[in-house]
């Protein structure tokens, strides 16, 4: 413990260029000398789907660009790789998204540099770079292969979320646990197959971390007992506040901290608001003869409610949760279980609707700011923003 201390110490001091009161920093200075990181971001997809590039202007038009991430005092960024559970061959889809990341960093060595543990990150810090990590979002895409999993690893992937809303063969997932009766794995029951344990154990082997966003109820408990490391939650938020799928109950978040873990708090207003479905729907309802129009022109369900948000701008931002909604979650889980176990996942461009004046990276500061006001200390801010994953991340590397 003391190591790691030392360790994270030396990470926040490669942003102190000063030491100052914490009573005189304002919440700009507290923001930019911590270590902030944000487990959670889906811009591979879109570079890959939309042939986008993360190295170009594309304010407007996605939450993150590389000059607005590093304009929004984050340091290190996990990008997603994601795919849905229909896709032929998403290991190699997974590679594809890999090697788009590779690109942009080896065509920004003066500003990106990947990483892939504690050490690297710190070296990201001094040099004032952007540390880019790679976390799989689903565990259907190793393909019920450990070797695809060591692949994984060894490409520089760090965290894996062992389902997406679909199930695995070997794990059942929160979506199909909670909405289907009979929703059970290739063994004939919910939560992780004996294969599904031997899963957690490779990647504990590996350093790593298991992610327990979109698992349902019975993996998580599976997972915490077959885990020998702490686990992360990259993007979910508290089920008290929302009865939602995606988020955790109570019991969860206290075995999460006994676990010495963290829960990375999802944007998405659908996941915190509780007021979100029912807005949406009468939303949705009120233009029903546009949406009948447009999927009669052969639009899909996605490319339809995109096209209403554009037409109808503004009943769109009221769809939007209030910006205290989002905070609301991050005081409770550290009500809950205490400072040391809360971080960030946004799920940045893989959602429609984040919170109002969360436009983009760039809002980030708002969240310090927001903290700042309801009397957090500097050092617990820190926490929040970055030191209590750099901590989980650490008790998962494994000495060579």
């Amino acid at each position: 413990m003391r190591y790691l201390l030392v360790l994270l110490l030396a990470v926040v001091a490669c942003k102190q260029t000063a030491q100052e009161p914490e009573s005189t920093m304002d919440y700009k200075q507290i923001h930019d000398s911590a270590v902030f990181i944000d487990t959670h971001n889906d811009m591979l997809t879109k570079m890959v789907e939309d042939s986008l590039m993360l190295d170009s202007d594309l304010t407007g038009i996605t939450h993150s660009d590389l000059s607005r991430m590093r304009g929004s005092g984050l340091d290190a960024q996990f990008f997603s790789v994601w795919s849905d559970g229909t896709l032929e061959a998403p290991f190699d889809y997974a590679n594809r998204q890999i090697d788009s990341l590779d690109a942009v960093i080896a065509r920004n060595p003066d500003t990106m540099l990947k990483a892939t543990n504690t050490a690297t990150i710190q070296e990201a810090v001094a040099q004032q770079k952007l540390a880019a990590l790679i976390g799989v979002e689903g565990g259907h895409h190793i393909e019920n292969s450990l070797d695809k999993l060591d692949s994984l690893f060894a490409r520089g992937v760090r965290y894996m979320t062992l389902t997406w809303n679909n199930s695995t063969a070997w794990a059942t997932s929160a979506t199909d646990e909670w909405e289907i009766e009979g929703a059970r794995n290739s063994e004939g029951k919910k939560g992780l197959t004996a294969f599904g344990k031997e899963v957690v154990q490779s990647m504990n082997r590996l350093g790593m971390l298991v992610d327990v966003s979109h698992i349902g109820v019975q993996t998580f408990w599976d997972v915490m007992e077959e885990t020998t490391k702490p686990v992360i939650a990259s993007h979910s938020s508290a089920l008290a506040l929302h009865t939602h799928p995606r988020n955790l109950n109570d019991e969860q978040l206290k075995a999460i901290a006994k676990n010495n873990g963290v829960v990375q708090v999802n944007f998405y207003s659908a996941f915190i608001d509780s007021t979100f479905t029912r807005k949406h729907e009468a939303f949705m309802l009120k233009h029903q003869d546009k949406q009948n129009s447009l999927v009669a022109a052969g639009l899909n369900d996605y490319a339809v409610k995109a096209a209403l948000y554009r037409q109808f701008p503004q009943e769109a931002e009221a769809l939007r949760a209030p910006f205290e909604v989002l905070m609301q979650h991050i005081y409770y889980i550290v009500d809950l279980v205490g400072v040391d176990y809360v971080g960030i996942g946004s799920d940045f461009d893989g959602i429609s609707f984040p919170p109002q004046q969360l436009d983009d990276v760039i809002g980030y500061p708002l969240i310090t700011k927001a903290l700042v006001e309801k009397g957090y200390s500097q050092e617990d801010i820190h926490k929040i923003l970055g030191g209590n994953l750099l901590r989980v991340l650490k008790a998962n590397e494994v000495k060579l």
